[in-house]
């Protein structure tokens, strides 16, 4: 008999599910996008997962405070390195963490109604703010989701969110459509570029139609008066008023929970009852 050893070594012999070399091949993207679909939607389903409030905000926002004048901020400082004193940094922190808490304890993280929760806190899964969501979900005993994405620096998952609802991106868009497609409000805290990323994504898709009318809150009313001019954009006609009002501020996280509730948000009830649209305790 012939021998085809040389057959079975080819690396066209190899299955294309274990090829790694064929499935990271350019013509193979469109594969690697449904996989990414794919992958996250079963397992959110599995958890019975049917809508989320997902909240943004910077990756640098630390924990903690400090009473050394010589403390500074730097960019992801290790322990025990802490927010200069003074700093939001902290404060934000602490009411990321307990609007987690929050919204998991009121919102339906903790009831399966039917084999489904509801409201289901989800961060892009990091550091700083989205720790502290997912901590505060944690400390309700509730499951939380971390939708990380793959970067150079500032990005890997933290210790809070649920694992088996820890997912890993490669691509933005992907991580994007997941963040949408669940959302029933969102929660944007101070950051940066990511965070104003991701907050006009999502408001563009509810100003467009794309998506359907969520409550969206900014926690920190001055930094966003400050960093985003709303009623110049709508003083100069890139906006309308009514476009304006997609977006609401509050302060602390009691607010912000209140702001959500006022503006739509609903919480299911336990089986067999009607629906509410409930207020904080």
């Amino acid at each position: 008999m012939p021998d085809n050893e040389a057959q079975r070594a080819a690396q066209s012999y190899v299955l294309p599910a274990f090829d790694n070399d064929y499935i990271m091949r350019d013509s193979m993207r469109g594969v690697r996008f449904l996989l990414e679909y794919s992958k996250a939607e079963e397992l959110l389903r599995a958890w019975g997962v049917r809508s989320t409030v997902v909240v943004f905000g910077s990756a640098r926002v630390m924990e903690g405070g400090s009473g050394d004048p010589s403390a500074t901020t730097s960019r992801l400082p290790p322990p025990p390195a802490r927010p200069r004193p003074g700093h939001d940094s902290a404060r934000w922190y602490d009411e990321a963490r307990a609007l987690g808490r929050i919204v998991s304890e009121r919102g339906g993280a903790l009831t399966s109604n039917g084999g489904l929760r509801d409201n289901v806190i989800a961060t892009g899964g990091g550091p700083g703010i989205m720790e502290a969501a997912n901590r505060g979900a944690r400390d309700a005993g509730a499951p939380s989701i971390g939708f990380n994405i793959e970067l150079p620096h500032e990005q890997e998952p933290n210790a809070y969110s649920t694992p088996d609802l820890t997912f890993q991106f490669h691509y933005f868009a992907m991580r994007k459509m997941h963040f949408a497609m669940r959302a029933s409000a969102l929660a944007v805290f101070p950051g940066g570029f990511g965070t104003f990323d991701e907050l006009f994504e999502l408001v563009t898709l509810v100003q467009t139609g794309k998506m359907k009318k969520i409550p969206i809150v900014c926690l920190g009313r001055s930094y966003w008066s400050k960093v985003i001019n709303i009623p110049l954009m709508v003083e100069e006609g890139f906006i309308s008023q009514e476009e304006a009002g997609l977006l609401d501020y509050a302060d602390d996280a009691e607010e912000a929970w209140d702001v959500l509730v006022g503006h739509g948000l609903t919480i299911p009830p336990a089986r067999g009852a009607e629906p509410r649209k409930d207020v904080a305790p």
